[in-house]
């Protein structure tokens, strides 16, 4: 009886092993986008640029129900973009609230700051109520960073 146990739980470690292996080939990474290799080491984490980077999104703090979620309103939020406004320390999108809701920014960064805990969220509500703010800072490289995963163009 024993042994047949141990042979259940070896089948559910590898099931789970390939249904983890097969959400990180699979899910485009928690925010949606592009661009994601993992970094050297088969640390668990998932590295967001494509060459050697002190940015990881951490996978594991997403259920596979919260990334599809987190995927979809990341790519409306990306295709809302009004302006993009370069800051000092990083980079402001603008939205319009009818198409982007202040609830819809509040919970895609609940969501990020959780898997990208390396980002300095700010959102704002100006123009008396007109215009909804997302602005992304963080530390050295952070705007780097924020151009090639956001898809931000340079001028």
């Amino acid at each position: 009886m024993k042994m047949k146990n141990e042979q259940n739980a070896g089948k559910t470690k590898k099931s789970l092993a390939g249904l983890a292996l097969a959400v990180l080939i699979g899910s485009g990474g928690a925010a949606g986008m592009t661009g994601q290799n993992p970094p050297p080491g088969g640390n668990t984490e998932k590295q967001m640029t494509t060459g050697p980077s002190k940015f990881y999104c951490n996978i594991k703090t997403l259920t596979p129900a919260e990334r599809e979620h987190h995927k979809q309103l990341g790519g409306k939020l990306m295709a809302a973009r009004k302006e993009i406004v370069e800051t000092t320390k990083g980079y402001e999108f603008q939205y319009s609230p009818a198409e982007v809701s202040l609830a819809e920014l509040a919970d895609w960064v609940g969501a990020e700051s959780k898997c990208c805990p390396f980002f300095d969220f700010h959102i704002d509500v100006e123009r008396e109520g007109k215009l909804l703010c997302l602005r992304l800072t963080g530390g050295e490289g952070i705007k780097e960073f924020i151009r090639a995963e956001f898809q931000v163009q340079t001028k």
